[in-house]
């Protein structure tokens, strides 16, 4: 296989790839709104279960303040009826000193009865927005996770004919090269090769060697950028001949780079799992 050929599968392999990573990233990322509603739900829930123990409380208190206001009436109506039947004044003032705190504490029971209904009605409020709002959630989950697994289904075929479609681009290209090639793509959001122009990676837009330049130039096998370790393929440009005597001047010789790819590689793989040397393959090596 010529290598111009590789090339240009390689390009198709990475505009196919690119898409089919886009997609899985889509896959993943469609449970998460769902999960959002989920939590959301889930909070709301808890909050009704709080505010019915609430509810329970408040109406027990309710229920022990009309227990009590009952008693301080009857309490009061009782010393009242016996006010017919006084017959001293000490009588009279032990018997209107009952009536005066009967009507006290009946007074404040009332007042209290009152704040703690209110207090109750509102609770009763609120346990009938939350119940709306779960019925509300509960149908929206059970809508969207339906419509989400449709969704996903549809993107997993996609990914499915996408594979195919990789499979045939990448024919007759070695599979240590497609799978370097692949890491680029997911690490270089997705341009996995580039051109050299004069003597420039437009991929790191690094300069680099003339020695270098020429290898990538003559084309005969795959060689990768020893600064952020794409592919590289050479295209003509304006402006070679000047920029071929800056390289000659500036960036000295092939063996002056590997000095420097040694340590620069192995950070650059540092973030593509650790393995970016500088690689190249021959032609005979891709068939």
């Amino acid at each position: 296989m010529l290598m111009e050929e590789v090339f240009e599968r390689l390009r198709e392999f990475q505009e196919i790839l690119t898409k089919r990573v886009g997609i899985e990233k889509d896959v993943e990322d469609i449970p998460k709104a769902l999960l959002a509603q989920e939590e959301v739900l889930a909070r709301i829930k808890k909050s009704y279960v709080e505010r019915n123990l609430e509810f329970e409380q408040t109406e027990g208190r309710v229920k022990e303040y009309r227990g009590q206001l009952a008693e301080a009436e009857m309490s009061r109506e009782g010393a009242e009826k016996q006010m017919d039947s006084i017959k001293t004044q000490r009588e009279y003032e032990v018997l209107n000193k009952e009536i005066r705190d009967a009507t006290e504490k009946e007074h404040q029971l009332r007042k209290d009865l009152q704040k703690e209904e209110r207090v109750l009605a509102e609770i009763e409020d609120a346990l009938r927005r939350d119940e709306s709002m779960i019925k509300l959630q509960e149908a929206e989950i059970q809508e969207k996770s339906t419509r989400t697994n449709a969704e996903r289904d549809s993107k997993i075929a996609e990914i499915s004919s996408l594979r195919t479609q990789e499979e045939r681009a990448s024919s007759g290209i070695e599979k240590e090269v497609l799978f370097k090639f692949e890491r680029i793509i997911r690490s270089k959001q997705g341009l996995g090769i580039v051109p050299v122009k004069g003597s420039v990676c437009t991929g790191c837009y690094m300069i680099l060697p003339a020695q270098f330049v020429n290898e990538v130039r003559s084309g005969s096998k795959i060689i990768f950028c020893p600064y952020c370790s794409r592919v590289l393929y050479f295209e003509e440009s304006d402006n070679d001949a000047s920029d071929q005597l800056f390289v000659d001047i500036e960036s000295g010789s092939l063996s002056d780079l590997e000095d420097y790819a040694e340590e620069g590689e192995e950070d650059s793989y540092d973030d593509d799992d650790g393995d970016g040397e500088k690689e190249g393959m021959d032609d005979g090596d891709n068939n």
